[in-house]
């Protein structure tokens, strides 16, 4: 009989709590955790699965060099002094753009971020690659220019609204959204309420729909702009909640006022009375919308992104309960870079913004195959596998193979890590501290710090443990006094702890402002990414407390709640957590005298503020995470004062966003008639990604999981197998401007008459076997939205040939 441990899952963004039964330092057993207030004891396949990810045999345990013999095994002291010299070595002979770093922040480990982004910034760079560039930043552009900050993105209030609509989000499938699955059947199953699916293929989730718009693919902009005039058209508009909360909607009416509606309803294959059915519904109904990568990596990204929040915003269903909202969080997703500051980092050769300060993978593989003299050739690459997950597995190979040095964090040799000259062993999201960042809940903000439940083997370090090595050899840090690492060694409560950082950043008052401030202040640094004002906090944090516990990840998150924003501890006390007093302080005389001690010592007031309440709570909710390890409601909105969350100058929703203007202007049914007509030599659509409960991104590389099950298929409908004499089960050749691919035919009726579909995650190769097919050796990084450069996953020409033919 094993041991039960309460964690979550790591294998997707919506982190489900587990509890997980160990016996042996393996995971014998997997159940969903009921006492985890957002999963409720939900879990899925893929979480049940969680034991695959952690255990397999390609598992790294030491570092490792490539040299002319292959990777051989070093010491973390030689790949620390190594790597830190070669990488001063580079950026002093070519500038501190020489160096990006990748990855950071994945599905369930976000805290290797804080100290990725830190080194980044002290070398001087600004160039950081991370997946969310390769499918919202497009979004998050639109929401920066409507809501004020990119990283008030908004989501689905689903749990107030009477109807859902999923666009491009096959739900049933992917999850994305807490408990997805079970939300979903009970708005299709309760007669109150209604489920809308706009997709061109009979999805999992549009199977179960009471509305379902099956329109061509590639066609959404030409869909919600026909469904924007018709409401205009009607006067079925929310005319109070325009003029109250929207700015620059006579700017925009015009877009609309003429356009072809039965034109574009035609081209997209939507019948006019269908659209204006579900038209009528949205002006009458408390509806949210629920988007995802059938739009977000298809024609015209952006500016779908774009007119789907006009939709709502001409209903009235933005920043209202029931509608979709700006959710709270511990620590935005990432920093607010507006593309028209100056100080905004733009790529070298293709000139490209930061969004959300994440610049786009797929432009990674030009920058550095330019001749640019500031271009790439230094990477770090923390916890992601461009090779398999990012668009056109040939540019990135041919890329990689020009880098001066690539240093790889990984728990296993992936096919990125074969090319790398250091492979780092990293700790899964079991075995180390971490937590995630997402804000998938309103108004309440739920928090976990997730715990080790199984020992370290080998080497492994947290990522944070590496990066802080790094940043050592390199000098970065500063000298941290004896007495900081004394009291973290020592204390118990982490009182003192608490005193001897505050007197160690004493020197600087603007950080004990940033630790106590007040909501407004707050709102003009939360542009930053947490810790960016602190330097190298993470690291200090790391090299004190972590040595404590054995983890920089856990170091950084007390660091975290210390400098918790005002706001946030007055959403904690909505949720039901209270700070203490100034009053109770004065029950604890010990304390106070060991405050004031350092302060006299330090000279300076900052070891006093471990008196305060807003401090002793930060200590207080530190602890109280730990002794709740399936997480907690840590924080509640109000939940009428969404708009209160905006942060534009004048307080309200700008609809009109002039750097869109001339591209959704030129969408109409004549441009994208012609856009939209078949290639002869590539005459089908692939959907190059498709989500299914089988896959896993690319963190399940032992394919045992998947034995028995058809995983990796190219889902075709029966008519074009027929026309192509193509049979179930028979393997077929897929070709695209990018390459070709041998894989096994599924004929499905789900499938829509001219589009195929291959699921991502797949091509892994373990034990000198690939299993399944690499999908991004089919896509090319050049087919990307025009702004925010993320791929056309969802739009791409290919033809399926007969092999042997």
């Amino acid at each position: 009989m094993g041991e039960w441990k309460k964690t979550s899952c790591v294998l997707c963004a919506q982190n489900c709590g587990l509890e997980v039964e160990i016996e042996n330092n393996k995971i014998i057993k997997v159940k969903g955790d009921k006492d985890n207030p957002r999963s409720q004891g939900y879990v899925c396949v893929k979480g049940i699965n969680v034991a695959y990810h952690h255990d397999h045999e390609g598992r790294l345990l030491y570092p490792l060099k490539k040299t002319s013999k292959g990777f051989v095994r070093i010491s973390w002291e030689t790949a620390f002094a190594e790597i830190s010299e070669k990488l001063k070595s580079i950026v002093a002979a070519h500038g501190p753009e020489s160096y990006a770093y990748m990855g950071g922040g994945g599905q369930g480990c976000h805290l290797d971020a804080a100290f990725g982004t830190v080194l980044m910034d002290k070398i001087g760079s600004g160039y950081h690659y991370n997946a969310l560039g390769q499918e919202l930043t497009g979004y998050y552009f639109v929401c920066g220019k409507m809501m004020g900050r990119q990283n008030r993105f908004l989501i689905p209030d689903e749990e107030r609204s009477d109807m859902m609509v999923a666009v491009g989000w096959n739900g049933m499938e992917s999850n994305q959204m807490p408990r997805a699955p079970l939300v979903l059947r009970e708005f299709s199953k309760n007669p109150d309420k209604l489920l809308v699916v706009i997709d061109p293929r009979k999805s999992e989730t549009a199977q179960i729909a009471n509305i379902h718009l099956a329109l061509r693919p590639g066609t959404d902009a030409l869909l919600f702009k026909a469904m924007i005039a018709i409401i205009l058209a009607e006067g079925w508009e929310k005319k109070d909640y325009i003029a109250e909360n929207l700015a620059g909607f006579d700017q925009i009416k015009a877009w609309f006022a003429n356009f072809d509606i039965n034109g574009a309803l035609e081209l997209c294959e939507v019948a006019y009375k269908d659209a204006k059915n579900l038209c009528r519904e949205m002006s009458i109904r408390k509806w949210c919308v629920h988007t995802d990568l059938g739009i977000l990596m298809n024609r015209h990204s952006t500016v779908v992104s774009y007119l789907v929040i006009i939709l709502s915003a001409l209903c009235g269903r933005l920043c209202v309960p029931g509608g979709n909202v700006i959710p709270g969080n511990v620590v935005p997703l990432g920093p607010h870079t507006d593309d028209s500051d100056p100080k905004t980092w733009r790529t070298q050769t293709t000139d490209l913004p930061a969004i959300s300060g994440f610049h786009p993978p797929n432009v990674l593989p030009e920058e550095i195959l330019s001749e640019h003299p500031k271009r790439p050739r230094a990477v770090i690459n923390s916890c992601a596998n461009p090779l398999r997950s990012y668009a056109d597995t040939t540019a990135y190979e041919k890329a990689f193979a020009k880098l001066d040095l690539l240093v790889v964090i990984e728990l296993a040799m992936t096919e990125t890590a074969a090319l790398a000259h250091y492979v780092l062993p990293s700790r899964s999201g079991l075995e180390s501290y971490d937590t995630t960042f997402f804000p998938w809940t309103y108004p309440e903000i739920y928090f976990q710090i997730r715990q080790p439940v199984l020992s370290v083997i080998g080497e492994r370090k947290e990522c944070g443990q590496i990066f802080t090595g790094i940043a050592r050899e390199m000098g970065i840090l500063p000298e941290i006094p004896a007495y900081l690492a004394d009291a973290a060694a020592k204390d118990k409560d982490l009182f003192d702890y608490a005193i001897a950082f505050l007197a160690f950043i004493g020197n600087n008052p603007l950080k004990l402002l940033i630790m106590l401030a007040k909501d407004d202040f707050w709102i003009q640094l939360e542009d930053k990414w947490a810790f960016k004002s602190l330097k190298t906090t993470p690291f200090i944090l790391a090299e004190t407390l972590g040595k404590k516990y054995d983890s920089a990840h856990l170091a950084t998150l007390f660091g975290l709640l210390m400098s918790m924003p005002n706001g946030l501890r007055k959403s904690a006390a909505r949720a039901g957590i209270k700070k203490p007093s100034f009053a109770s302080i004065l029950r604890e005389p010990k304390k106070i005298l060991r405050a004031f001690t350092a302060a006299f010592q330090c000279r300076s007031l900052m070891p006093l503020a471990a008196l305060t309440p807003e401090v002793r709570f930060s200590v207080n909710l530190f602890q109280e995470l730990l002794a709740h390890p399936e997480g907690m409601w840590i924080g509640k909105l109000d939940l009428e004062g969404n708009m209160k969350e905006l942060r534009t100058k004048n307080k309200k929703i700008n609809v009109h966003i002039p750097e869109l203007e001339e591209w959704l202007k030129e969408i109409n049914p004549a441009s994208e008639n012609r856009a939209l007509i078949p290639s002869p030599e590539y005459p089908l659509i692939l959907n190059a990604g498709r989500h299914t409960k089988n896959v896993a991104n690319t963190l399940m590389r032992d394919p045992s999981w998947l034995k028995g099950k058809r995983a990796c298929t190219l889902a075709i409908n029966p008519e074009d197998a027929k026309t192509l004499l193509i049979a179930d089960g028979e393997n077929v050749r897929i070709v695209t401007e990018a390459g070709s691919e041998t894989i096994e035919a599924e004929l499905s009726d789900e499938t829509r008459k001219g589009q195929v579909l291959i699921p991502h995650g797949f091509g892994l190769v373990q034990n000198g076997k690939a299993y399944g097919i690499n999908v991004n050796r089919l896509t090319k990084n050049v087919n990307r939205d025009r702004l925010a450069a993320t791929p056309l996953h969802r739009y791409v020409a290919c033809r399926i040939e007969k092999l042997g033919l």
